[in-house]
This record gives C-alpha cells, sequence and structure tokens, in this order.
C-alpha cells in the first residue's frame, strides 16, 4: 500500500547502496546476494514466502527483496502506538520535520508492519515495527532480484506543469496471480499504464495502456495514472479495481490488460473531486465482502462489492455539481485523515491516522467497528 508518513535517519544511507552480488543458485527464486541498489521507493507488496517487492521510480525497476520474515501467524497483534512520528524521529536521531513516509504494508506471512521512509536529503529507508519500534530492515548481503521497468519516462521529462514524470514511473504495486502488477506512467502516446511482471523475474513484461471517462473533469483521459488499485472477481470474473486523482473508480478486465493493447475501463462510481485516493484493500465479513479505500481529503470509504456487481452502467457525462458524487452507492466510515492503512488480518486493518489534535497515531481498526 502507500505513500504519506514516517522516519529515517540521514546517517543511514549505506542500508541502499549496493557493494557487490553473487549469484545464489540454491535459492528457490534465483536471487543474488548482495544489497540491492534501490534509490528511491515508490511502493511496497508482499508476495508469498516473506518476498517484499520494492517499487522503485528513480531507478525506474522492481525489487523483490527475502526478507526470511516467514513465521507463519494467523491473527495479527492489535497496535496502539501514540505520536509515531515523533518516536521514531527521536528514535533515529532526527526530527519529525524531516521525514515522510511513502509507504506501509503489512506481510500476510507474519503479519509484521513494514514502513518505507524518506529522509528530507532524498535517503530511503526501509523499516520493520518490532513490538512497539521501528527499527531498519537488513538490506546488506540479502537475497534479491530486480527488474528494470520499461518505456519509463527520461529521467528529466516533465508534464506540461513542469512536474517530473519520472516519480510517477510507479504509482502502486502488488502481487496476484504469479505477478508484479504496476500502475504508472510510461514514455508512450497514451502514458498511464499497467504493467504484468511475472515473478520470479524474467525479460519478460506485458504493457497495457488505459483510458478512462472521469466524471469530476468532463472528460476521457489517458495520461493520469492510478493513484491506488486492487483485485477483485465480480460475477466469476478478474477486475482489476482502480481509482485515480479526483476521485473514479474503474473496472478493467484482467483478461483484456494484454501486452501492446489500449483499454478503456468503466466508470462505476465517482467519489469527489478535490480528493486522491490513498490505499485500496479488501476485506470480508460473514457473507459480505468490502472494498475498503482511504483518502487525502475525505473520510475512509466502504463499498459492497454486491454493489459494484450489480451495477450495469458507466459513468459517460459530467458531474454537474461540483464534489458532488455518482454511481456505485458507498459509506464513509468514521475515520479522517488516515494517511496509510493496510489489511492486518481477516478480522483487522491497521491504521495511521492524523488526529485532530495533530498526533499521528497507529491503532488497529476491527471487522466489527468498520464493517
Amino acid at each position: 500500500m502507500k505513500k504519506f508518513y514516517c522516519i529515517v535517519a540521514s546517517a543511514l544511507p549505506a542500508l541502499l547502496l549496493l557493494t557487490g552480488a553473487t549469484r545464489s543458485t540454491m535459492h528457490p527464486y534465483g536471487f543474488e546476494t548482495g544489497t540491492p541498489v534501490i534509490q528511491s521507493i515508490s511502493a511496497l507488496a508482499f508476495g508469498s514466502d516473506g518476498i517484499l517487492f520494492v517499487g522503485d521510480s528513480k531507478s525506474a525497476a522492481v525489487f523483490a527483496i527475502d526478507t526470511k520474515d516467514k513465521t507463519v501467524v494467523e491473527k495479527g497483534q492489535s497496535l496502539e502506538i501514540k505520536n509515531l512520528d515523533q518516536k521514531i524521529a527521536s528514535q533515529l536521531g532526527t526530527e519529525v520535520k524531516n521525514i515522510t513516509i511513502l509507504d506501509m504494508v503489512v506481510n500476510p506471512v507474519s503479519k509484521k508492519l513494514y514502513c518505507a521512509v524518506q529522509h528530507s536529503d532524498g535517503t530511503p529507508v526501509l523499516l520493520i515495527l518490532d513490538k512497539d519500534k521501528f527499527q531498519s530492515v537488513q538490506l546488506k548481503n540479502v537475497p534479491f532480484s530486480q527488474v528494470s521497468v520499461a518505456n519509463a519516462p527520461a529521467a528529466d521529462a516533465k508534464d506540461g506543469r513542469g512536474r517530473p514524470l519520472r516519480e510517477l514511473v510507479i504509482s502502486d504495486l502488488a502481487f496476484a496471480d504469479g505477478s508484479v502488477m504496476v500502475s504508472g506512467l510510461s514514455n508512450q502516446e497514451f502514458s498511464s499504464t499497467f504493467r504484468k511482471i511475472p515473478f520470479p523475474f524474467t525479460d519478460k513484461q506485458e504493457q497495457a495502456s488505459l483510458e478512462i471517462y472521469h466524471a469530476a473533469h468532463g472528460k476521457y483521459e489517458t495520461n493520469a495514472p492510478i493513484r491506488t488499485f486492487t483485485t477483485a472477481e465480480l460475477n466469476g470474473k478478474k477486475y482489476l479495481v482502480a481509482s485515480y486523482t479526483c476521485t473514479p473508480l474503474v473496472l478493467f478486465p484482467l483478461d483484456e490488460l494484454k501486452p501492446g493493447k489500449h483499454v478503456k475501463g468503466r466508470t462505476v462510481a465517482e467519489f469527489g473531486a478535490g480528493n486522491s485516493p490513498i490505499d485500496m484493500i479488501s476485506m470480508k465479513k460473514g457473507g459480505d465482502s468490502f472494498l475498503v479505500m482511504a483518502n487525502t481529503n475525505r473520510p475512509v470509504m466502504r463499498v459492497k462489492y454486491k454493489n459494484i456487481e450489480a451495477y450495469a452502467g458507466s459513468l459517460t457525462e459530467p458531474v454537474q455539481e461540483s464534489y458532488a458524487t455518482a454511481g456505485v452507492d458507498f459509506v464513509t466510515l468514521p475515520a479522517v485523515n488516515v494517511v496509510q492503512m493496510d489489511k492486518l488480518d481477516d478480522s483487522q486493518v491497521v491504521v495511521l491516522q492524523r488526529k485532530a489534535n495533530g498526533d499521528l497515531d497507529l491503532w488497529t481498526a476491527s471487522a466489527e467497528r468498520w464493517f
């Protein structure tokens, strides 16, 4: 998941420098042993067996790292940590103003929490929560592999507003059905792109360009990247469920996202302009499955997948009222200013939230509370 707050000390850059690597013929994924050169952390995702995928937009690459964190835990430990940013800043010898949390994910095997952070000097670092303290993830002489992202924008490329395009080579990351799925931008004419990279990594890589109707903007768009996504089976068919800035919810049939194809998504909801989605997860309670999405400027939203399945239409006309919503119904939850969110286990969600008093707190929401 993605993309907002944590901590790193500027004394830690050596954690992400390459000092050499050797091929490990005994590793089941053919990993090398060495220290991966990670220049930035745009998104994190876990696969199976404690494999952590790190999306690096600056390097235009995806890294697979064997964390060796493989102890199976069925139910995650409930968390409640107050003033998280202040505590980590103090622990690492820096100030809160010098840190940004980039992403936060839970290892589905061990239920341990990992956090990607960046110092104001640009140094990225991975942290793991051990009981109530974050510690640096050891990235020296670890088993890993990497793959370059095809057709990435040039390092100095900018959009019409002068914003660097390279920062959005990887906007979100997930692992499903034996592949790393990557949303972001390419250097192609229709730059909004979905990539599917088989794992273990080879030189094979599938890329499709995307087009959506954006009801809040009143137009079709091909250059805005997906901000967050998940996958779901709806009416017996697998879909990419994606959301963009200002906040359309769009479905793409996964079997149509083939190499070289240009795919138009079906916009099933507009959740409101002036907002950007942050994280998207799926949860179950009883006989219902839910899509849950955290946002920058709106509360956490909950959508029944049954409602998405029942919605046969598509939004193809502008939303007339400013900041209004349309399409599939949703429920807003009593949680605002959630800056990171991930599934802890089948009955719990871990939440990083900026409280009304300014504190940045990490806590656990139960399915009973939210669903």
